[in-house]
Order: C-alpha cells, then structure tokens, then sequence
C-alpha cells in the first residue's frame, strides 16, 4: 500500500513538474542542442554524417518554431531529439571519416603506382624514339598527374579525405589510358639465317 502511495505522489510529482516546464520556452534544452551540433560539425559531421547532421538542424529549427508557436511541450521534445540526433552525427562522423581515410588512402597509393608505371613507359618510348606528336598528350597527362598528386597528399595530411578519393579515382583511370597509349609494340623476331 505504501509503495502504491510513493508511486503516486511521485508521479504527481513528476507531472506537476513537466507542466512547470512546459510553462516555458525550453532555452536551456535548445541551447544543449545547438551546442551539439556545433560539436558534432567540428568532428566533420557536415561531410561524413551528412543526413543526420541535417536532420539535428533541422529538427532544432521545427524546435524554435515550436517555441515561436508557444508550443513549448513540441519545443522541448524537439530540442531533445535534435541533441540526440547531433550526437549521432558527431558518432558517425568519425567512424566515416576512419573508413573515408582508409578508403582515401587507397586511392593515392593506386594513383601513385599508376603515375611510376605512367612514367617508366614514357621513358622506354622516349629512349625508343617515339615521335614526339606521340608523345605529347601521354606527357601532358603525367604532367597535370604529378601536380594533382602532390595537392592530394596536401589534402590528405589536412584531412579532406573525400577530396583525395574524388580527385584519384579519375587521376588513376587517365594515368591507366596514357600507359597503355605508351604501349610500345614488342619488337620483331630476329630473322633467321639460312
């Protein structure tokens, strides 16, 4: 019978106390949430958590809509699901960004082979004596290949990982093309003497 009366008054308790606060526009809960989402974008989330850090701010402004409606109870549920949802991104931000660094990582090393294996056949088909109208535009892709490699790994160290993997794929696939343009044929057998 006890536990029963405790129960209730607590509950009472707690429900006198949420229509206290409902009186009033949840400041201190929306204030929480905007913090979370200032966190959850200086951990990357704009780039590597992009749905759920839009939906944290999204909800926060259905939240100050809310307020502005003096729908506070809204306001308050709303500004607790924006913080939650920020603190996801903020979660999924930096698991992305792992995968994206890995992923990125990939992606240089590839382009970098595809520019040594580029460069070795230029100089077989120079020292092979290539016209050089051959060998114009497999230069000029190496060329614009050693600056763009120089500027991922610039943009690797600083931490865009997206704009390496964006960058490589495409650089592998053109060094990929003027190898194979530098393709020399295999030299003719040696005549045979009778």
């Amino acid at each position: 019978m006890r536990r029963h009366r405790h129960f209730a008054i607590a509950l009472a308790l707690s429900g006198a106390l949420l229509s206290v606060a409902c009186d009033d526009p949840p400041d201190r809960e929306m204030q929480l949430a905007q913090g979370a989402i200032e966190a959850a974008r200086a951990a990357g989330a704009d780039q590597y958590a992009r749905e759920e850090f839009a939906a944290a701010g999204d909800v926060l402004k259905k939240s100050q809509d809310a307020v502005a409606q003096r729908d506070y109870r809204l306001a308050l549920n709303l500004a607790l699901d924006s913080r939650e949802r920020a603190q996801t991104a903020a979660k999924q931000s930096a698991d992305n960004k792992s995968i994206a660094r890995t992923n990125a990582d990939r992606a240089l090393v590839s382009a970098v082979a595809a520019l040594n294996d580029a460069h070795t056949k230029l100089e077989a088909a120079q020292t092979a004596r290539v016209p050089a109208r051959v060998l114009a535009e497999p230069q000029r892709t190496i060329a614009d290949a050693d600056a763009a490699v120089q500027e991922a790994r610039t943009k690797f160290e600083a931490g865009d990982y997206l704009a390496v993997i964006d960058a490589m794929g495409p650089l592998t696939s053109q060094l990929q093309a003027a190898a194979k343009a530098l393709d020399l044929p295999p030299p003719p057998p040696p005549r045979r003497r009778r």
